[in-house]
C-alpha cells in the first residue's frame, strides 16, 4: 500500500502558497482545509481539461480530493485518478462516496472506485445519499454496507469510512451507531451531528 504520513505529504512549512491545514477527525491526518469535488471533473468534454485541474489544486496546495462512484457514471473518478498518476496520488487524502444498500452492492463499489482512481487504497469511504427513512438500519444490518466496509478496511482497501450528514434522519444513524458500537471498532470515525 502507498500510503503516505500526513507529514510526508505535506510541504515542510505545513502550508503552500498559504493553504491552511487541518486535522481530520479522528483520522490524525492532516488534510487542506479547502478540497477539490470531483463532480465537476466530468463535464469538460476534454479530459486533460479535468487533469490540468486536480494536478493544478495540487501543486497549490490542494490535498483533501473528494470524489463519488456515481458521479457522471464514474468518469468522475476516471479522470481524478488519471490526474492522480505520476506521484500525485501520493500527495493528496483520497475520499469517495458509495451509496451501496447492500454487503454485495457496496464491495462491488468500493472495488469500482479503486479501479477507476487507479489507486490500491481509499483514505476514506463515505456513505452517500443516505436519504430514506430506512438507510440508518439498513447500512448496519446482517449483510449491510458495514460488513463491506469492515471487511475493505481489514484488506486494507479503506482506511477510514463515514457517514454523510444534510439529511434530518441522521440521528437515527448516531442512535444505530451507538447501540450496534460493538460492531465497529472504535477507530473508525462515524461523522454524527443533530441536524
Amino acid at each position: 500500500m502507498n500510503r503516505r504520513t500526513a507529514s510526508e505529504r505535506l510541504p515542510v512549512s505545513g502550508i503552500a502558497a498559504g493553504m491552511p491545514y487541518r486535522t481530520l477527525g479522528k483520522t490524525r491526518e492532516e488534510v487542506s482545509a479547502i478540497g477539490l469535488g470531483g463532480y465537476h471533473l466530468g463535464h469538460p468534454p476534454d479530459a486533460a481539461v479535468a487533469i490540468r485541474i486536480v494536478r493544478s489544486a495540487v501543486d497549490r496546495g490542494i490535498t483533501f480530493m473528494d470524489n463519488c462512484w456515481d458521479y457522471h457514471d464514474g468518469e468522475s473518478e476516471k479522470r481524478m485518478g488519471a490526474a492522480l498518476g505520476d506521484g500525485y496520488r501520493q500527495k493528496v487524502f483520497l475520499m469517495t462516496k458509495f451509496d451501496g444498500r447492500t454487503k454485495d452492492s457496496t464491495a462491488r463499489q468500493i472495488d469500482e472506485s479503486l479501479h477507476r482512481l487507479q489507486t490500491d487504497h481509499i483514505d476514506l469511504m463515505q456513505y452517500h445519499e443516505n436519504i430514506r427513512l430506512e438507510d440508518p438500519d439498513r447500512f448496519f444490518a446482517a449483510n449491510g454496507p458495514i460488513e463491506a466496509l469492515m471487511d475493505a478496511k481489514k484488506a486494507g482497501k479503506i482506511l477510514a469510512i463515514s457517514v454523510l450528514q444534510g439529511t434530518r434522519i441522521l440521528w437515527f444513524i448516531c442512535e444505530c451507531w451507538t447501540s450496534r458500537r460493538s460492531m465497529i471498532s472504535s477507530s473508525i470515525p462515524v461523522r454524527c451531528r443533530l441536524i
